[in-house]
């Protein structure tokens, strides 16, 4: 019935190394694209959004419009 002993500050430094990690992952994808990439994906966002407008109902118009 006896517990295992744990060292907290070793499990403190695991815990830490472990969030630094999981950061570092996270800013390897964000940031570490060249430059062409990032352009590419700048503009096909670009293109995506000027296409979902342009399938947007003009809501403007009278009530009488059968549109």
């Amino acid at each position: 019935m006896t517990a295992d002993v744990i060292n907290l500050r070793q499990f403190k430094r695991a815990k830490a190394r472990e969030d630094q990690d999981r950061q570092a992952e996270v800013n390897r994808a964000a940031f570490g694209r060249t430059k062409a990439q990032r352009i590419l994906e700048k503009t096909r966002a670009l293109q995506d959004k000027s296409k979902l407008d342009a399938h947007l109902r003009d809501e403007t118009g009278s009530p009488s419009d059968p549109a």
